[in-house]
């Protein structure tokens, strides 16, 4: 069963880990920030991580992954989870110890390198995130959302086509994130001044992006700056 993502900082992408399970999904009885761990399976736990992160309540679900942890402190999932928490919090620092922590536990865990390479962003250092993006890349050529974050780095970077190139490409290897892409893709060329190439990329991002997904707002943003120009 694959774990859908929680989202990223600064629209980068984040990934979450999951593991391969038969349990049914269903909630846990919390009590004042605790959990009854007789009554609940690690899977059930993970369920209640995902519920609290998609309330954005981070602090509980880094109370729960705290009790995974203690349970599996072999973990790199848990640990590369935990620090997805830390770092929607801003808790960059810790982030990044987790993320470290996870790729220790196993160096082959292309999700880590990702997610620690965002927290590199986020803490101002793009080199080093792209160094990170590159061995998650070598690790897993099909990672859409690596692919995607190194097109936003090389674009901070004001290397304009090659994050145009990056994203050419991230669009070949999957469907999953092409509303997002077409996004990102279509602000590089506004910043590049291909304002018409742009126009179109925001349009095809708006026709695959749901209506509630808030990063629709932000297109929509970019795409009033043109046309109202």
């Amino acid at each position: 069963m694959e774990s859908k993502a929680i989202s990223p900082c600064n629209w980068r992408q984040s990934e979450e880990s999951s593991e391969n399970s038969d349990n049914h999904w269903y909630s846990a009885a919390i009590w004042n920030g605790s959990i009854e761990e007789q009554e609940i399976s690690d899977e059930g736990l993970r369920v209640c991580v995902r519920e609290k992160a998609e309330q954005e309540d981070y602090r509980g679900a880094i109370t729960l992954l705290n009790q995974l942890i203690l349970r599996h402190p072999n973990s790199a999932m848990d640990y590369n989870n935990r620090g997805l928490m830390y770092c929607k919090q801003g808790d960059y620092l810790r982030a990044m110890e987790d993320f470290e922590q996870a790729i220790i536990l196993n160096p082959y865990l292309d999700k880590a390198y990702n997610n620690r390479g965002n927290c590199q962003a986020d803490l101002g250092d793009l080199v080093k995130a792209l160094e990170d993006y590159e061995i998650a890349l070598d690790l897993n050529p099909y990672n859409q959302r690596a692919w995607t974050n190194k097109g936003i780095t090389l674009r901070e970077l004001e290397w304009y086509d090659l994050a145009l190139e990056t994203f050419d490409f991230s669009l070949v290897i999957g469907k999953t994130l092409q509303g997002r892409i077409y996004g990102e893709r279509g602000y590089t060329y506004h910043l590049r001044g291909d304002w018409n190439c742009a126009i179109a990329d925001y349009r095809r991002a708006l026709s695959e992006l749901s209506t509630s997904d808030r990063y629709r707002h932000k297109v929509q943003q970019w795409l009033s700056e043109l046309l109202n120009f």
